[in-house]
């Protein structure tokens, strides 16, 4: 089943569980997709969003919410921050296992071994390679200064 697929079965059980979060969350997403359908369609790419950009898109809106938590919490505002938090594990529970620490640097030492990597120049190409192979479950802001530990 695809992921596009996966989330409209969710949101139907959401509705059918009168689950006010989880269904108002998944609505957000299914917007935020159907935004990016209909900007391919204006490139002339009718398929729309496959799983990868599906998961590009959960990404950002983790990434998003989660830094709002931490703005709603240094505001006092703990009401806003728990709702953030409630929606973030909602998104979180569609996306691949996320790789530790430990698991982000093994996998860049061994694109820099793969690409006979040399210095900084060749950072755009590990990257490249990196988020190719783990699209959705790499955090890649930790892998860039991962690489360029290694690299510089």
């Amino acid at each position: 089943m695809s992921l596009r697929n996966e989330l409209l079965e969710a949101m139907k059980d959401a509705m059918k569980a009168r689950d006010a979060i989880r269904l108002s969350t998944l609505r957000l997403v299914q917007a935020a997709i159907k935004d990016r359908d209909i900007a391919a369609r204006t490139k002339d790419e009718c398929e729309g969003c496959g799983d990868e950009q599906i998961l590009q898109i959960l990404a950002k809106m983790l990434k998003q919410r989660e830094e709002s938590a931490i703005i709603y919490e240094q505001a006092g505002r703990l009401d806003l921050a728990e709702r953030e938090r409630e929606e973030v594990a909602v998104i979180r529970s569609f996306m691949p296992r996320q790789l530790s620490n430990e698991e982000i640097e093994d996998e860049a030492r061994k694109v820099v071994e793969e690409l006979q990597a040399a210095g900084l120049k060749d950072m755009g190409k590990c990257m490249g390679l990196l988020k190719k192979r783990h699209s959705g479950s790499m955090d890649f802001s930790k892998a860039g200064s991962v690489l360029k530990s290694i690299l510089g």
